[in-house]
């Protein structure tokens, strides 16, 4: 039983410390994450026939502890064949040693895998006396010294590959060459002491390495990477909209731009064809713009722009406004102000008189509903309501000629 309690234990820590990469789903793993968790479960599996081992071992329970045995030593090649393919992917190498490598790897585990077999037939491998005792045969230890030559191979190809790394990588794969070292030291002292679970304790030392320096540092590396990534993004996205609101914002009155209105156009389109929709539209523009630039200087007319803007913004105070040309503007009116909609088309034409009498700026307004079975889109809208500004416009300049 005290053989066992080593077993048991390694069972226990492995679920523990990798029970992430044990429930992670498949999806979200890389390919060096699948074959390294299949090499634990294969590890799992060894401790468990270790574990028994020593159980039935002292019971002499002989059938059993010989079927115990047989599968000790498939698992013990399956689990080489799969760390070696680990190493293998984990390090991503090119050339003719990964190469050797891999096909290594296949051909130790056939031949364990064949001598396992054999040894059903005649004893190679193992066998137990009829008083139950354990006797090792010489093929035992032509497999463990060829797991030593395995794990010396891995090992060697980690240098090769770790030789033109630095940093927290480097770190990483010399952990990878330290768990072959761990296995190399716990497979010659095996040899010697079959009866104590060494091979067992190996895979635990080793395996709590490779939690610790390899997976977690991998975590580590992708979370910290994850959040640089984040942080580009964020900063991506403040510039994007930095960006956007310059081009969505008239540089000269701050209104929205005509840019805005096309897209903004685009979207009120898309609430017509959805059948739910209550809104006007007033396009301002003002007056005399050319001879005010020619007379008194583009300053000026930029001035007169600027007032012209204040005077829409003034009056349609709830309505997104836009300058969609030099001197013309579009409100967009909805809720509230589609409610008094007529009364603030009022106020802003008394507004515009008065500016006329005491010599301000002077801005054309013409309004329209959108009426649902007339109007298709936005524009059906928006040129109702430009033919009763330019009808508005005519009729100030009649009654206003500019004083400049």
């Amino acid at each position: 039983m005290t053989y066992s309690v080593i077993g048991i234990l390694a069972i226990l820590i492995h679920l523990i410390i990798n029970h992430d990469i044990i429930r992670k789903k498949k999806q979200n793993m890389e390919v060096w994450e699948q074959r390294y968790r299949w090499f634990l479960y294969v590890v799992i599996a060894y401790h468990v026939t270790d574990a028994l081992w020593g159980i039935l071992y002292e019971q002499k329970m002989i059938a059993a502890v010989y079927l115990d045995t047989t599968v000790y030593f498939a698992t013990m090649a399956v689990s080489v064949l799969l760390w070696t393919m680990f190493v293998v992917t984990y390090l991503e190498g090119e050339g003719r040693f990964k190469e050797i490598i891999s096909m290594a790897g296949w051909v130790f585990f056939l031949f364990q895998m064949l001598v396992v077999v054999i040894n059903f037939i005649m004893p190679v491998l193992f066998s137990f006396d009829e008083n139950g005792t354990y006797h090792a045969w010489f093929l035992r230890y032509a497999l463990f010294t060829a797991q030593v030559l395995m794990f010396l191979m891995t090992s060697g190809y980690t240098m090769v590959i770790t030789k033109g790394s630095q940093g927290t990588t480097r770190r990483r794969n010399l952990m990878i060459c330290l768990f072959g070292v761990a296995m190399i030291s716990a497979i010659c002292l095996q040899l010697f002491f079959p009866l104590l679970p060494l091979y067992s304790m190996g895979y635990l030392l080793g395996c709590c390495v490779i939690h610790t320096f390899v997976v977690e540092g991998e975590k580590v590396e992708y979370l910290r990477a994850l959040e640089e990534s984040l942080g580009r993004e964020a900063l991506q996205e403040k510039q994007l909209g930095a960006y956007r609101k310059m081009a969505f914002t008239d540089p000269l009155t701050g209104v929205k731009s005509k840019r805005a209105f096309k897209d903004n156009s685009e979207a009120y389109d898309r609430r017509i064809r959805e059948g739910f929709l209550e809104f006007a539209v007033g396009v301002f523009d003002l007056n005399d713009l050319k001879k005010i630039n020619d007379i008194r200087g583009h300053e000026a007319g930029d001035e007169s722009i600027i007032a012209a803007c204040r005077l829409v913004c003034k009056i349609f105070a709830h309505s997104p406004v836009y300058r969609v040309g030099g001197d013309e503007f579009v409100a967009i009116i909805e809720g509230t102000d589609y409610e008094n909609r007529h009364n603030l088309m009022r106020e802003f034409q008394t507004q515009v008189d008065e500016n006329a009498k005491e010599g301000r700026v002077i801005v054309a307004g013409g309004l329209s509903d959108y009426d649902p079975v007339k109007d298709a889109t936005i524009a059906d809208v928006f040129k109702r309501a430009d033919e009763n500004m330019y009808a508005r416009k005519s009729e100030l300049k009649q009654r206003n000629p500019v004083a400049v």
